[in-house]
């Protein structure tokens, strides 16, 4: 999957293992293994098939955006990038075409 980022200083955070472990401490090996399945992923159904990934998309008033687990608390999270957004028949989102996103951040939302 094509993974971009919000901005360049969110993208160096990603950039090798040393800047992960900088940026996220303790969280580093499981940040270095999400983005990892991110990239290697065809589309989100890849990811949706990945119990510890558990993907879920947000809830207003931030609808629209997905969140993948590296912590009991921390997501990383990000947008698909598809224009138009692929839809099923049914009006939800065909997440086996969606196969670009942007990371938008590493957080605590809860």
């Amino acid at each position: 999957m094509t993974v971009n980022y919000k901005n360049n200083k969110l993208e160096k955070s990603f950039s090798d293992f040393k800047a992960i472990a900088k940026n996220y401490g303790t969280r580093a090996k499981n940040v270095k293994k999400r983005i990892d399945e991110l990239i290697a992923a065809k589309s989100l159904t890849d990811i949706s098939m990945l119990p510890q990934a558990n993907l879920h998309e947000l809830k207003t008033p931030r609808k629209g955006e997905f969140a993948v687990d590296i912590s009991a608390n921390y997501r990383i999270t990000f947008i698909p990038m598809n224009d138009p957004l692929p839809l099923k028949d049914d009006g939800g989102l065909d997440l086996s075409k969606i196969t670009e996103i942007k990371i938008n951040s590493v957080e605590d939302y809860h």
